[in-house]
């Protein structure tokens, strides 16, 4: 009798410590669930301390911006921060931009050479050629055409003993077109009377827009020197599709100049993604075009809206004027 009564009571209280063990490992992830977590004394002075790095830094990003703020109210100079990026690498050199900050003003923006570079977008055959992508599709050559004089003066401005980088795109599709939107190349295909993307047109060089064909590369006037990126997108935009951001990152790119074509759609979608992610972006207004010339200046316009929405509009002379000011001297010895 002794013998199950302490038999049964063994199990009462191993039942018991089971139950607790449940119990507790039901709070625990009660807790959890809830983001509920209990503190040790080592922890609370950690956040504090981090806490209140927070709210230092925040304190001094408003501090600088205040005067930031006065010195431009005094300057019109948007200066190279070297608070944010450190002392420059390069040469300090300074551009006008029109507009700026209300339409009719002129200010100018400050750049370190070493952190700046130059992009000249989808300057291809198939965009800016005979027989290519745009002509197929009927629009005016000319106006594709127009910034390629602009465009060169700036990269023999560049390439002429500074240390701006030099970065190219290249729009265009694989060759089974399976990295190609089946509405953008049906489009394609209607606008271009039956002949699209991948298509080769009458007295055409190759299949429009598909990487490796003729009309796909970029053209003599322009193309790149050894020491120059080229980056192949499949898109309009370059930061979610290509390598660019991985490059821009490792060159330590602050500063933006921006050249290409279309103005309106591959310029500017390219344009407002750097934007996003915190470049300095330039655009210079005569090395870039469009396949109508109305879009081109809304395009223009819609960069100068709000003190600079997506960063600032200048033109290759005032550029290719900051540049040699500053490198002039060094080209000469």
């Amino acid at each position: 009798m002794n013998e199950r009564k302490s038999e049964l009571t063994g199990n009462v209280n191993e039942g018991s410590k089971v139950s607790k063990i449940r119990i507790e490992n039901s709070r625990k992830e009660l807790m959890h669930k809830e983001n509920i977590f209990i503190s040790s004394p080592k922890q609370i002075n950690q956040d504090t301390a981090a806490a209140a790095a927070a709210s230092a830094a925040q304190d001094e990003i408003k501090s600088r911006l205040e005067r930031d703020y006065k010195e431009f109210q005094e300057t019109h100079t948007f200066k190279f921060p070297t608070w944010l990026y450190g002392p420059p690498k390069g040469k300090l050199f300074k551009v006008e931009v029109e507009d700026c900050p209300r339409f009719g003003d002129i200010a100018h923006v400050e750049f370190d050479s070493a952190r700046t570079a130059f992009l000249s977008i989808d300057m291809q055959i198939d965009f800016c050629g005979p027989n290519g992508y745009v002509d197929v599709m009927n629009y005016d050559l000319g106006l594709t055409s127009a910034p390629i004089k602009s465009i060169r003066h700036v990269l023999e401005t560049i390439r002429n003993g500074t240390d701006i980088k030099v970065i190219h795109t290249r729009e265009g599709h694989l060759p089974d077109l399976s990295d190609a939107p089946y509405n953008k190349v049906l489009r394609s295909k209607i606008i271009g009377n039956g002949v699209g993307i991948g298509d080769v047109p009458d007295g055409g060089l190759g299949r429009l827009l598909v990487r490796g064909e003729k009309n796909w590369d970029i053209i003599d006037d322009l193309y790149p020197i050894r020491g120059e990126y080229i980056i192949d997108k499949a898109g309009k935009g370059a930061f979610g599709q290509s390598n660019l951001p991985l490059i821009l990152r490792n060159l330590g790119i602050t500063h933006l100049v921006i050249t290409g074509i279309t103005t309106d759609v591959c310029v500017h979608t390219i344009m407002r993604e750097a934007n996003d992610f915190g470049y300095w972006c330039t655009l210079l207004k005569d090395g870039t075009g469009a396949t109508d010339f109305d879009n081109y200046q809304a395009a223009i316009k819609q960069i100068k809206m709000q003190g600079g929405v997506f960063g600032w509009v200048s033109n290759s002379n005032n550029f290719v004027k900051g540049v040699k000011s500053t490198f002039d001297g060094d080209n000469q010895q």
